[in-house]
């Protein structure tokens, strides 16, 4: 039998020293309950965060995992919080897809499905209709506005466009050139004669149309990109296989139930289906004509 000092030692390491360390693998275990996704910043936050929480709310009810969401100022930061491990996955333009896929070996999960039935969308250089620009030597010597580095529609195709067109360094061939930062801010700069071109993704850019007789009345797009893929959840390879296969079941699903199809109503898509490091190549055979390495691309803005 045990003596009451015995007894007392016991207790004294329970209380001390094993109820601590069992109390800490509760916290870890209940810690890793939880998934942070990234978002990138394709429109202000607000509107971005209307579009983006609902789902959000409805994946953490599905999966039994607290989804956090986590708004980057910059495009081309979501790589490097990825990188970090800030972030457990992320909804990814196919060109920062693509960089994560070839740096990262992100695993894509789901993609939406557009309002008109497409799970692509295609970049648009536009202008203003009495600008009298109609071709690429038409704007030699006046403002560009670029969105950001880490873009395709935004940066990537305009790039490979204008190379194509014969302009290899457009820093010269521009009086000047800017990143907005968002889509709906480089159309912004163009209406408001901040910039006398722009480029920016079609589904924004459509959004923002539908919303503004003015843009309508007063845009005029002047070249298209080939079709990429949608804005698609990517996750990094040390999230668990159950949880990705939740999360993508969970997606697949939305539009087989009313609380679902009202999620994907606010986020303006009819459905997500499944996708993969295959779908990509278009973006990536694009970043190779604009003369960009994705494995070394060093995204930031300058």
């Amino acid at each position: 039998m045990y003596s009451d000092k015995s007894s007392s030692v016991i207790k004294f390491v329970f209380t001390f020293l094993v109820a601590p360390a069992l109390s800490l693998l509760a916290f870890t275990s209940q810690a890793k309950e939880q998934l942070t996704i990234g978002l990138l910043p394709e429109m202000n936050v607000f509107a971005q965060m209307q579009r983006f929480q609902p789902l959000a709310d409805h994946l953490s009810r599905e999966i039994g995992i607290e989804i956090k969401l986590s708004m980057l100022s910059r495009y081309g930061n979501i790589i490097e919080r990825l990188r970090t491990q800030e972030i457990d996955a992320a909804f990814l333009g196919s060109f920062t897809g693509a960089l994560a896929i070839s740096q990262l070996d992100v695993i894509p999960v789901a993609r939406p499905i557009n309002p008109d039935n497409t799970s692509t969308y295609h970049g648009h250089i536009f202008t203003r209709k009495d600008s009298n620009i109609t071709k690429a030597i038409d704007m030699q010597g006046k403002t560009m506005a670029f969105v950001e580095r880490a873009t395709t529609a935004g940066y990537v195709f305009p790039l490979a466009w204008l190379k194509k067109e014969g302009v290899n360094d457009f820093t010269v061939f521009f009086k000047d050139y800017f990143f907005t930062g968002s889509h709906d801010a480089a159309i912004d700069a163009v209406l408001n004669r901040k910039a006398d071109i722009g480029a920016a993704k079609n589904t924004i850019f459509t959004y923002y149309m539908d919303s503004n007789p003015r843009a309508q009345k007063e845009l005029v797009i002047i070249a298209d990109s080939v079709p990429v893929p949608s804005n698609g959840l990517c996750v990094m390879p040390t999230v668990s296989k159950d949880t990705v296969a939740k999360l993508q079941a969970a997606l697949l699903g939305l539009d087989k139930n009313p609380s679902g199809r009202l999620v994907l109503e606010k986020f303006r898509a009819l459905k997500f289906v499944e996708t993969s490091a295959t779908d990509y190549k278009p973006v990536m055979d694009m970043a190779k004509e604009a003369g960009i390495k994705l494995e070394s691309y060093n995204y930031q803005n300058k």
